[in-house]
């Protein structure tokens, strides 16, 4: 259900005694998950924007040259970027697992005109576990969003399918973390095993980390679903 400041809140519930019993595994994996949302709720609660206002320089490079369209932003926190692609005419689901990072980030674009508040759709979801809403979309951006290595790869390729043809995936993450040692990182061999086949990589580079971030080297890819 969708409330009066855009967010869907609609509750995930389980149906029992219609898919047997919960392993204990999968309840583990379902509380680690809790954990790191709350884990983040806490974080964005704890100051005013933990990572500034403005988007991330490399992906207004990559876009400022692209045609509006439809887009998804994973990981969205407070919005720094789904906003930012709003104002350009963008229409956005934002999705993260942080209802108070979605809340804050609802609270920021109030201030935005009615025709920009109209093209976001805060959405609170686990990107790991929940399917992608609303798809496809033209361009999808995954902004420091660190999943743990078992659930990784599956994720990016869930959001590189919810891509249409030509649909381009933007993403920026972590290759060395200096300041976050148990960090789970990433690198290039990774992500582009985890991309499905349809998927061309057209770009790497490596980069020193945002301030924001603490010091290391962020890796930073654009990949597009072939149109054929």
């Amino acid at each position: 259900m969708s409330t009066p400041d855009g967010i869907d809140r609609t509750d995930q519930e389980h149906e029992e005694g219609e898919i047997g019993p919960v392993s204990a595994a999968a309840l583990a994996h379902e509380e680690k998950q809790i954990r790191g949302a709350e884990q983040w709720d806490d974080r964005y609660r704890s100051t005013d924007l933990v990572w500034g206002a403005p988007p991330d320089p490399w992906i207004v490079e990559q876009v400022t040259v692209l045609p509006p369209g439809r887009a998804l932003d994973v990981g969205s926190g407070e919005g720094r970027h789904a906003l930012w692609l709003a104002t350009r005419a963008w229409d956005v689901t934002a999705v993260d697992y942080s209802r108070v990072g979605l809340d804050k980030a609802a609270t920021v674009a109030a201030r935005q005109p009615r025709t920009v508040r109209a093209r976001l759709h805060w959405t609170a979801l686990d990107v790991t576990v929940d399917p992608i809403p609303n798809e496809p979309y033209d361009l999808a951006l995954w902004a420091y969003v660190h999943p743990d290595p078992e659930d990784r790869a599956a994720a990016i390729a869930k959001v590189a399918r919810a891509l249409a043809p030509g649909g381009l995936f933007l993403l920026v993450a972590h290759e060395r973390a200096d300041a976050h040692p148990d960090l789970p990182t990433f690198g290039a061999a990774e992500l582009s095993a985890a991309l499905p086949e349809d998927m061309v990589v057209e770009h790497v580079e490596w980069r020193e980390s945002d301030p924001h971030h603490g010091t290391g080297v962020d890796l930073a890819v654009r990949a597009r679903r072939r149109r054929d």
